[in-house]
């Protein structure tokens, strides 16, 4: 999947009216995330994603310590929405995410979060309500 395909699906799945909000929020959650995760699974989650996208994850300061409510506020920060939006945001582009990078390397970072940060994979193991649309 090329850059304009990812930021196409993000628009369409989070039903954004605008190109550039769909590039903010899936900076805010693979900055977070990559803050959250070890450098290695960044590393690894990030290299089958365009490369456009992969340095959110990569370029991140990893290794991070923090709970999942820091993890949403800090996605809402950035992506200058409530709360509850980043959450959604969160689950959703992890989903897209899922779709285009190797079940395995989703499995490490699953792994490697507390338990409280599994409601960002919801979308993982299922297809995503808007997928079809």
């Amino acid at each position: 999947m090329n850059y304009k395909d990812f930021v196409g699906q993000v628009q369409h799945r989070l039903e954004l009216d605008e190109l550039g909000h769909a590039v903010r929020a899936t900076r805010a959650v693979l900055t977070t995330l990559g803050e959250r995760i070890d450098p290695g699974e960044a590393t690894d989650l990030a290299s089958p994603l365009p490369i456009e996208i992969d340095r959110y994850l990569i370029e991140a300061k990893s290794g991070e310590k923090f709970t999942y409510h820091e993890f949403v506020d800090r996605v809402a920060e950035r992506a200058n929405v409530e709360g509850s939006a980043a959450n959604y945001y969160a689950e959703t582009i992890i989903g897209l995410v899922s779709e285009v990078v190797p079940a395995g390397n989703i499995d490490k970072v699953r792994n490697q979060l507390p338990a409280d940060f599994e409601t960002l994979f919801q979308f993982v193991d299922e297809p995503h309500p808007l997928a079809s649309k």
